[in-house]
């Protein structure tokens, strides 16, 4: 037992480095060597991505249509670019006007079926399990554990909206249509997803860190060469407060490079209340003010949320951070909430993405709150909300 919780460990403190060299966060010679060592798997990835994306292209691989419209909301990179709430806005607009939505995710970090099933299922030819229903437009039906954590945030935040996970999300599109009646499907982190054709196209890019150090997985946080901007019929420029006017300008002149057409639209990430994990509990932001907090996050941009707490004038007292989509342990949060005592924390505070996967049955130390956040345009003209609407009054829209 021993073993294999050093074992553990040691794989945790691997994979931190990897993520601290593809962030460029070490500069040191091992960091050098292994920022080599990945460089030369980024050609190889390049060279796969350029290869598939030209078999769609080139309709060797056909893109499925399913007869409705289809609403793909994805960045080029990894890591946090603010896509959940998006999708969320989105998703509750066409809702609330009349039409019937449902969110398609892939349940990154979810329970994945054991090989040994797929193999048996490959030899006696049955059919594929159903989708994951996360929410049926009712309630949450299944955990963060099993399905992810975005699609339980998604389900919880969108009650009239059906929710459904999988890696297949043509399969899990025709399950909405047939099952949910929807006439509009939102993928979430969809697009990369070239099987299932899309109506339009959000494309989210972080004006904090737009494209990292320019390079594709696993030396940089690039999915896809630049150059697929071009799909894009809407780029979101998140968190497009946290940086000057000029460096926002020198930003979307880049991106023209790449997209001519593309409504470019600055956005940002606004706090709105706290809410206590435990029971609930809703407080204003200003009751942040000269409290000491310790801050826990396991999500890839973390200074924008410590950056959100010192603006309410917050003391932020201890920080710890796990890596993206990390499942707390019993034993990490009870260590966590001692070291916090012992700075002098009167309350934690993590994200509304950690605190899905926090156990219901977990019982804090100190008073325990999550951040909620949600997304506003900075277009006057909202540009985006009437696209939105004629959507709502033409079923059969297609734009692009």
């Amino acid at each position: 037992m021993h073993y294999f919780k050093c074992w553990h460990q040691k794989l945790k403190l691997c994979e931190s480095f990897i993520v601290d060299v593809i962030y460029n966060k070490r500069h040191d010679k091992k960091a050098r060597y292994w920022a080599f060592i990945l460089r030369t798997f980024s050609f190889l990835f390049l060279w796969i991505v350029k290869l598939r994306t030209r078999a769609y292209k080139k309709r060797w691989l056909h893109a499925q249509h399913l007869g409705c419209t289809v609403i793909v909301v994805g960045n080029l990179t990894v890591g946090g670019t603010g896509k959940t709430p998006v999708v969320e806005r989105t998703a509750r607009y066409l809702s609330q006007n009349g039409r019937k939505v449902a969110v398609l995710s892939r349940g990154y970090k979810g329970k994945k079926e054991r090989c040994w099933k797929g193999w048996i299922r490959w030899l006696t030819h049955s059919l594929p399990p159903p989708p994951k229903v996360v929410s049926d437009g009712v309630r949450c039906l299944i955990s963060s554990e099993i399905s992810g954590d975005e699609p339980v945030l998604l389900a919880r935040n969108l009650p009239n909206i059906p929710v459904i996970v999988d890696k297949d999300r043509v399969k899990a599109g025709q399950y909405a249509i047939r099952h949910f009646n929807a006439d509009v499907l939102v993928l979430d982190d969809g697009f990369q997803y070239l099987q299932l054709k899309g109506s339009f196209y959000l494309l989210l890019v972080d004006a904090t860190n737009p494209f990292g150090n320019g390079a594709l997985l696993p030396r940089g946080i690039l999915r896809e060469p630049l150059s697929h901007m071009k799909r894009a019929h809407f780029i979101f420029l998140t968190k497009s407060d946290q940086v000057a006017p000029e460096r926002l300008r020198v930003l979307e002149r880049f991106i023209r490079r790449y997209n001519k057409r593309a409504k470019l639209l600055p956005c940002i990430h606004c706090p709105k209340y706290l809410q206590r994990i435990d029971k609930f509990e809703r407080l204003d932001l200003k009751m942040l003010r000269g409290v000491k907090v310790a801050v826990l996050g396991g999500i890839a941009s973390p200074e924008s949320f410590e950056r959100f707490l010192k603006n309410e004038e917050a003391q932020l007292v201890y920080i710890k951070h796990f890596i993206d989509h990390h499942r707390f342990t019993e034993e990490e949060l009870d260590q966590f909430f001692h070291s916090a005592r012992l700075a002098g924390a009167q309350w934690v505070v993590t994200t509304e993405k950690d605190a899905v996967r926090i156990e219901e049955n977990f019982k804090p130390a100190l008073p325990f709150y999550f951040l909620r956040m949600e997304i506003e345009w900075c277009d006057v003209d909202h540009v985006f909300e009437q696209v939105l609407e004629k959507l709502t009054y033409d079923r059969t829209r297609k734009i692009g």
